[in-house]
């Protein structure tokens, strides 16, 4: 219909984004409408946008706008001058500290707009620098032809942090698991004594697993970040197994934020995975590994370097993936809609 033209009034607000996914989990790219956090860095901004603008979290993130699996980030100015761009990212428990899936979107989303340099002579390669919570991460973004067929980032500084953890569970029982941090910390726990598949079909008993394990985990220990205590804190439960394609080396399904399930391999998470196995001494630097989603999508995994995190071991990830852009969008908020701030269902 044509002549449907439906306009809002000038006083509603409205939030533009650029909707995409990478590797099957969402990304809502929030541009144009979202007020600017305050701060010199971008964790002094999550703090302030946790402090202003939770609301608007909700508005984007939460029906009936969202769903309770929703993703998103807000583009701002960078912090450091090796940055193109900063952002912050936002899912439906508040505001993450790094998010890899994210990263590979918003930079094909900003590559394919122009964002980003050249590498040199080469106009098929552009390097694009990030600002996170968690750090400065540096992007490249591959084309072929017009479009970006793969973003692969240096993520920050991954290590372990407990390696062969013990927890008792309510109705599991003695889970073991390992702790590492790849921009935000992930319990990993084997799915297969646990009786859990990682597949579609049981994301269901993983949300539910997921949820107790990540409450036994916080009532029982605590995490300390050797340099940002705003970092210190689980993010998620990674449950671990077999891949499916015997080309790949193995799966991820994340649970995080509030019973959120990734629909990638989730890149944080991998990379945590990678500073896990080479601390067991399972791969070592330039190892390129791929790790499956729940869907069977991948993430390439390379360790590029080994470093120290205030004296601890640590691991350079280097991730890899694709994100295929969605939609856009621009949302409005009626102020007399009692809805206006959203709602979750499970």
């Amino acid at each position: 219909m044509s002549d449907f033209k439906w306009l809002p009034p000038e006083t509603w607000p409205r939030i533009r984004t650029v909707d995409a996914h990478a590797q099957g989990e969402p990304l809502r790219i929030i541009v144009d409408g979202f007020p600017q956090p305050e701060g010199d860095t971008v964790l002094a901004r999550r703090r302030d946008a946790q402090r202003r603008f939770d609301h608007l979290r909700r508005v984007l993130m939460w029906e009936p706008r969202g769903h309770a699996d929703m993703y998103g980030c807000l583009v701002m100015p960078p912090v450091t001058p090796a940055a193109h761009f900063s952002v912050l990212f936002l899912h439906n428990d508040g505001f993450s500290t790094m998010c890899g899936h994210g990263v590979i979107a918003v930079c094909t989303v900003a590559a394919e707009a122009g964002v980003g340099d050249r590498a040199g002579d080469d106009q098929d390669r552009v390097e694009i620098g990030v600002d996170t919570p968690a750090g400065l991460v540096q992007a490249t973004a591959f084309f072929e032809g017009a479009r970006v067929r793969e973003v692969r980032f240096r993520n920050v500084p991954s290590f372990p942090a407990r390696l062969g953890g013990h927890l008792e569970v309510d109705g599991i029982g003695r889970v073991s698991y390992d702790l590492a941090f790849g921009g935000a910390y992930y319990a990993y726990v084997e799915a297969e004594p646990l009786g859990l598949a990682l597949r579609p079909e049981s994301a269901t008993a993983l949300v539910d697993v997921g949820r107790r394990i990540k409450a036994a985990f916080v009532s029982s220990t605590s995490i300390d970040h050797p340099g940002e205590p705003d970092l210190g804190f689980l993010y998620g439960v990674i449950f671990t197994g077999a891949a499916e394609d015997p080309d790949h080396h193995s799966r991820h399904v994340c649970v995080f934020a509030d019973g959120e399930v990734d629909r990638s391999p989730t890149g944080t998470g991998v990379s945590g995975r990678l500073a896990v196995l080479n601390a067991r001494e399972e791969i070592q630097v330039n190892d390129t590994i791929w790790v499956e989603s729940i869907l069977g999508s991948r993430f390439s995994g390379r360790i590029v370097d080994t470093t120290e995190v205030h004296g601890r071991s640590a691991v350079i990830p280097e991730i890899g993936g694709r994100a295929y852009v969605t939609g856009r969008h621009e949302f409005v908020v009626d102020p007399a809609d009692p809805w206006r701030e959203g709602f979750t269902l499970r």
